[in-house]
């Protein structure tokens, strides 16, 4: 009789600095201890004083050594490590080990760098991927932030523009959407043009009064520091040093988007943020968004950052409705549905 082999046992003595309380490792209650066990079934992981041992299956007492070690990376720069950051953590060090990257980049480096600070809170990324494309914001002139609900793409972009107005890389903040569900109906709507578009950016203002103080948001776009309008706004226009974002662009046309990015003028950033899955155009419009993708894939200083459900940072339960959705789209497109 033939018997399946078994994984080889390890063994991992875990020497933890006594610079860093137990409690701030392991947290209140061994709460992240717990979260560690939980992703990790086959291992046997035991703590006494600042000494953690690990005994299961090599690969993964390879990778608990490595997410310890990461932990205390983060500790050390005076961060807290919380069950998401954990649970973060060991997503990421398992990615690299299945090859996905190059291995350069470590979860301390992404838990760790900081967007922006304001309001006594630091906006900062909180996956990889997310990382990727904070630092793809900092390297190229137009960056397209593609993904689902929920993965940070337009308020990571907006603490990136607000960094670049304080730092005086550029002079002013041009933060636009297409108001689609308006459609024919604007008109008929009560009240000025303002009050009329104003529910299609109110995302855009809750935003900016995340990280700016409220009271200077008034003054700021009284003086065409701060620009929030329209996408039909932007037609005829050339914007010089501006740090310019577009927001819901999967519903944009075809013709929009070509408006939109050719608007850009000298020591000016673009950001194009959109979910291709939910497109709100009139059936037979073909998404800007989509066709982009097809026409500027490749083109220097360009760049294309694609965000998954593993990048959602709303409640978990959130990754997990894309997921199924996204499921039931592939099951049902050979259908023809």
């Amino acid at each position: 009789m033939t018997q399946t082999p078994t994984q080889p046992q390890a063994r991992a003595q875990i020497r933890i600095p006594a610079a860093h309380p137990m409690v701030m490792l392991l947290g209140s209650g061994d709460s992240l201890l717990r979260v560690i066990e939980t992703a990790f079934p086959a291992v046997d992981i035991h703590v006494r004083g600042n000494q953690i041992s690990a005994v299961g299956d090599a690969p993964d007492v390879i990778l608990i050594q490595r997410l310890f070690d990461e932990m205390v990376l983060v500790l050390r720069t005076g961060l807290p490590m919380t069950e998401d950051a954990v649970e973060r953590s060991i997503a990421m060090l398992r990615a690299s080990d299945n090859g996905d990257g190059d291995g350069s980049e470590t979860p301390a480096d992404v838990l760790t760098q900081n967007i922006l600070s304001s309001r006594g809170r630091t906006i900062r990324p909180k996956t990889l991927n997310q990382k990727r494309y904070v630092d793809a914001i900092d390297k190229h002139t137009i960056v397209f932030g593609i993904g689902p609900a929920g993965t940070g793409k337009t308020y990571l972009a907006m603490a990136k523009a607000v960094q670049a107005l304080q730092s005086k890389q550029v002079s002013r903040i041009i933060l636009t959407r297409p108001a689609v569900e308006a459609g024919e109906r604007l008109g008929f709507l009560p009240g000025t043009l303002f009050d009329k578009i104003d529910p299609y950016l109110r995302p855009l203002y809750d935003a900016l009064h995340d990280m700016l103080d409220p009271d200077s948001i008034p003054r700021l776009m009284a003086a065409g520091t701060i620009e929030v309008a329209p996408l039909a706004y932007m037609r005829g226009r050339t914007l010089n040093d501006a740090f310019i974002i577009l927001d819901e662009a999967q519903n944009t046309s075809a013709e929009q988007m070509k408006m939109f990015l050719t608007r850009l003028g000298f020591e000016s950033k673009i950001v194009v943020t959109g979910d291709v899955t939910q497109v709100d155009l009139p059936s037979g419009t073909k998404s800007g968004l989509r066709q982009v993708q097809d026409i500027l894939e490749g083109v220097r200083d360009v760049h294309f950052s694609r965000l998954t459900s593993q990048d959602v940072v709303r409640h978990k339960l959130v990754g997990r409705i894309v997921d199924a959705y996204e499921k039931y789209d592939s099951q049902e497109r050979p259908n023809g549905k």
